[in-house]
Formats: structure tokens, C-alpha cells, sequence
């Protein structure tokens, strides 16, 4: 069985404690009732507590929560909430005790990595809190492997996060070995000895309009768009749910990625047109490929962004190996040139484009001010040699025209 689920807690032994996506419902409304029928404080009169019993806990965030006592000593207890996993040392007036509820199972799961042994046969702390800063409160995959002897044991299992194996990113930071090495080279995580390329995006079929956003102009004819969703999904195109899901997924496994940038190897094969993770100004880090060297000392690389279509020149220790499974998201960003216009032949303005003198700066600002943050639309006029399209306004409007009533441009048929 796969599911998706929330990592709720990691244990101090490892115990990877997930609640199924499709209990969060049933969860919500039981801890409805739970606040529904306790009010106010814990039991406040002496009580025999004994190992395992049921009760409810007054937690720090002042909601209560289903629990059994998990040890024993003196005014304070240490308590397991059932439903989330984790352990904690609490008074025992924040608690009481119930028989309410116990015929409800635990909404949360202990789990184990299928066939890992960790290093020296348990999880260093070093471990526990790596898999914690990486996991907690985060969406994962599940795939069980194999069920517990026991109904209390540990559910064995697979965990994916953004497309990545948990067992071989561990096997490869030394905390474990696991035992089936055969998913590390399926997955392929960091082998970046080979030539590996992007996937392009499929195009739409020429002449259906279809949304877009502009992601980067490199002059006001040759621009870079992503395609968006209509948000009509009766008239969206299968083009379009495409590009939406491949979109959608491809940030959920950047996310992970920023999480565990650290631990990708800096790149070390400069070969042009490679894939790599750069570091943008933000902070953040995207797919790219390397352009060309600009600088020798200190090393300095010219990347492009292939989901934005913008460039960066970067330091080395601002790329890194991109794990394999990021190749397999097409490009977002297409490269198309903007058909119906070319340079006025009378633009006076003095400041051009470097490396587009044919175009003034005034023409660049103008058409960036026309695109930014619109929602326009496009139709392809031709695919070969160039892919050529007509580009709209949200007026439904050809974007080009402002330009033309400015002297900046002049129609060209």
C-alpha cells in the first residue's frame, strides 16, 4: 500500500511516528470533542497513577490531548500522546485520567525503515535529529513493506520525500546501511559523473490560445513564459494539467532539496549545458544548467535558471550535483520570440541593449511594465526554426501595441 501522510515525531530511538492524510478528518473532530468535553484544569486531588493507564493532557499549547502514562516518578509523569507520537514530562495536574475515547485507536503510526540498519545498531542522536530538522511536520510518501508480529509494533516501511528515498539519503550521509542497495542506484541520488539533460516542455498545439506568465525578457521580442493553469479544468487543455502537476510536484521536490542542500557535493565537472542546483540572490536554490566560464580567478560561472529562463554568473560554491530525480520535470521556462513587431527604425533614444543594440532600454522597460505580474495568453504561430507566438494582454489586446503608439517599436508584417 502507498499513502501519503504527516511525519508527526521522531522518537529518541528512531520511531518515525506518521498520521495518514486520510485520518486527518476523523482526527480533527475527535480532538473537537476532546476540547468539547474537558474544560478547565487537570485532576487536582492525589491519584494512583500506573504505567499505560489512559488519560488526557492539558498540553503547553493548552489543548488537551489522548495519552497513556509511559513512566512513573513522583509528581511528575512522563506521558505518550497516542494520536502524535511524542514523549513528554508533564505535572500531574495537567492531567486526567479517562476511559472516554480508548475505544478509539491511536491515530498515529510507529514507524521503522525497511531492511536499514542504523550504525552501531541504533540511531546516533546525530541521526534522530537529522531525520527530526528534516521530517517533522512535513508531507511524505509512504510505502509499507511489511506489517508488525505484533497490532503495538513497528509498521516497516519505504519513505519518499520530493521523489527521494529516506533510506538511501541516510545510507549516504553514513548514519545507516541499507540493506537494498538497489534502490540507491535506481534512484540514482548523487551520480553526476554521467551527462545527464533536461526534458522540454511539450508545446501546445499551435493556434489554441492558452494562459501564460513572462518569466524573463532578454529584449521585447524574445522573452521566456511558463504556461499556467485556466483554473477552468473542464476547458484546460491537457497541455496545461500537465504543465500544472509537473509545476506543482517540481516545488514540492525543490522544497526538500533546500532542505538538504547542504549535503550535495559541489560541482566539480564544469561541461557546458550540465545540470546543477545554483543558489539565487533570494537565498534559495533552483535548477539550472552552466552556460560558460566567465572568470578564471577567483572561478566565476555563467548559469541559467531553466524554469525562469534568467541568467546569474556564480561563484563555485553556489552550484552543486543535482540529485537525479529533479531531471525528470521538464523544463518550465520556453525560450519564444514575439511575432508582429521589430525595432522603429526612428527610435532616437541613445541608450540600447548591449547585447541588443538594435533595441533601446526605454523599449525593454516599456515592455517589462506591459508583462509583469499580467495574466496574459498566447497562441503559437510556428514551432521551426524559432518558436514564434502572438502575446496578449489581460485586455486581450497584443501586448506590442504600446510600443508601437510610443515610437518604440513599428509592426512588421
Amino acid at each position: 500500500k502507498i499513502f501519503q501522510a504527516v511525519v508527526s515525531c521522531i522518537g529518541g530511538d528512531g520511531t518515525i511516528y506518521i498520521i495518514p492524510k486520510s485520518f486527518e478528518t476523523a482526527l480533527n473532530k475527535l480532538m473537537a470533542e476532546i476540547q468539547n468535553t474537558f474544560r478547565g484544569l487537570g485532576l487536582l486531588i492525589p491519584y494512583c497513577w500506573k504505567k499505560g493507564e489512559a488519560c488526557v493532557v492539558r498540553g503547553s499549547d493548552t489543548v488537551w490531548y489522548r495519552a497513556k502514562i509511559a513512566e512513573v516518578s513522583g509528581s511528575v509523569l512522563q506521558v505518550q500522546y497516542i494520536d502524535h507520537g511524542y514523549i513528554e514530562s508533564i505535572p500531574q495536574c495537567h492531567l486526567y485520567p479517562t476511559t472516554f475515547y480508548t475505544g478509539v485507536p491511536p491515530f498515529c503510526i510507529p514507524c521503522q525503515l525497511h531492511k536499514t540498519l542504523p550504525i552501531g545498531n541504533f540511531w546516533q542522536q546525530d541521526a534522530v535529529d537529522c531525520l527530526q530538522e528534516l521530517l517533522k511536520n512535513e508531507e511524505v510518501e509512504i510505502h509499507v513493506e511489511e506489517l508488525p508480529d505484533n497490532p503495538w509494533g513497528k509498521l516497516s516501511i519505504s519513505l519518499y520525500f520530493g521523489g527521494m528515498s529516506l533510506s538511501s539519503f541516510m545510507a549516504y550521509q553514513k548514519y545507516c546501511v541499507a540493506e537494498d542497495c538497489q534502490d540507491m542506484q535506481k534512484l540514482g541520488v548523487f551520480e553526476g559523473d554521467l551527462s545527464p539533460s533536461y526534458l522540454l516542455q511539450p508545446l501546445p498545439v499551435p493556434g489554441e490560445a492558452f494562459p501564460v506568465t513572462v518569466t524573463h525578457l532578454v529584449s521585447p521580442k524574445e522573452v521566456y513564459i511558463c504556461f499556467e493553469s485556466s483554473g477552468n479544468h473542464t476547458k484546460c487543455s491537457a497541455t496545461e494539467r500537465a504543465a500544472t502537476h509537473d509545476s506543482e510536484s517540481l516545488n514540492k521536490a525543490l522544497k526538500w532539496c533546500n532542505k538538504i542542500v547542504k549535503t550535495l557535493p559541489h560541482l566539480t565537472n564544469f561541461k557546458k549545458e550540465l545540470p546543477c542546483l545554483a543558489e539565487y540572490v533570494d537565498g534559495l536554490w533552483y535548477r539550472a544548467k552552466l552556460l560558460s566560464i566567465t572568470q578564471l580567478v577567483p572561478v566565476q560561472i555563467l548559469v541559467q535558471f531553466v524554469d525562469y529562463g534568467t541568467y546569474l554568473v556564480a561563484p563555485t560554491s553556489r552550484l552543486r550535483h543535482i540529485p537525479c530525480h529533479l531531471l525528470k520535470y521538464p523544463v518550465q521556462a520556453v525560450r519564444v520570440l514575439l511575432a508582429g513587431f521589430k525595432p522603429a527604425s526612428d527610435d532616437k533614444n541613445v541608450e540600447r541593449i548591449p547585447y541588443s543594440p538594435e533595441w533601446s532600454l526605454k523599449a525593454l522597460w516599456t515592455m517589462v511594465d506591459c508583462v509583469e505580474g499580467k495574466r496574459l495568453s498566447a497562441s503559437i504561430l510556428t514551432v521551426s526554426p524559432e518558436v514564434t507566438i502572438s502575446l496578449y494582454g489581460d485586455d486581450k489586446n497584443l501586448v506590442h501595441l504600446k510600443l508601437i503608439e510610443m515610437g518604440l517599436a513599428e509592426l512588421d508584417e
